[in-house]
């Protein structure tokens, strides 16, 4: 297994951290540093196409870095992030954003939760902590919650959370089809989830304001992300067959 420059000891002996970003030189490198002295492991930057000194940032900070031709969305971003972990033998994967959004201290009790609970994919919810959000999108996001909640048969609170730690079965069968487009990559992979028995659960993390950098998506892409997701779901059922293809 090629083995990646590790922080402090991990939680999980194979522990991989993956950060996905886009033109994050102000923040990324305080967020691989921030990833190797509170949650150890290995640390990895998908660079999706960044213009800027992304990259040498995160280096310089002691990640290993994968870089894409041009922007793919968050969502490739993390799919090449898991096959790496797949194809190199780590059993376990922690998504953190890039943006200093996110406290990568939590980003242990994530790991934890796979270990201690026996989930496959742990949540960070960032409503449990008090994250307020108003107006159609909060509506926008309650629908979600309640209607994943629903088919899982588990209570989750903030199903576009991008804070999230992937176990052993998660990571081999995501890794090749984990979705590329924009809320279907948070959403419809725990609808996937779903349908291959697999456990999730959800932890409390905090979320601070954006640090740097620039959203991936603006008003326009979120709603017509929605309106895709929303027909997504309505299809969901049908197009089960063929996600369940095979399983653990």
């Amino acid at each position: 297994m090629t083995r990646l420059s590790a922080g402090k000891e991990a939680v999980l002996p194979e522990l991989l951290v993956v950060i996905p970003a886009l033109d994050e030189e102000a923040t990324v490198g305080d967020v691989v540093r921030g990833a190797r002295d509170h949650i150890g492991g290995h640390v990895l930057v998908i660079d999706d196409g960044s213009v800027d000194a992304t990259v040498a940032v995160a280096r310089a900070a002691g990640a290993a870095v994968i870089s894409h031709p041009f922007n793919l969305g968050v969502g490739a971003a993390v799919r090449s992030g898991l096959r790496y972990a797949s194809e190199h033998g780590y059993t376990a994967v922690l998504q953190l954003d890039a943006d200093g959004q996110h406290e990568p201290s939590d980003g242990r009790h994530l790991v934890e939760r796979l270990q201690d609970d026996g989930a496959d994919i742990v949540v960070g919810s960032r409503f449990a902590r008090g994250y307020r959000v108003r107006g159609l999108r909060r509506l926008g996001m309650r629908v979600l919650s309640k209607v994943v909640s629903s088919r899982l048969g588990t209570p989750l609170t903030d199903t576009t959370s991008g804070y999230r730690a992937f176990g052993k079965r998660a990571v081999a069968r995501l890794a090749p089809v984990y979705p590329s487009m924009y809320l279907s990559d948070t959403v419809e992979v725990l609808l996937m989830a779903g349908d291959w028995g697999f456990r999730v659960v959800e932890e409390p993390v905090h979320m601070s304001a954006r640090q740097g950098g620039r959203p991936s998506s603006g008003p326009a892409l979120s709603t017509v992300s929605f309106l895709r997701l929303t027909l997504v779901i309505l299809l969901h059922d049908i197009r089960r067959p063929m996600s369940k293809g095979g399983g653990f």
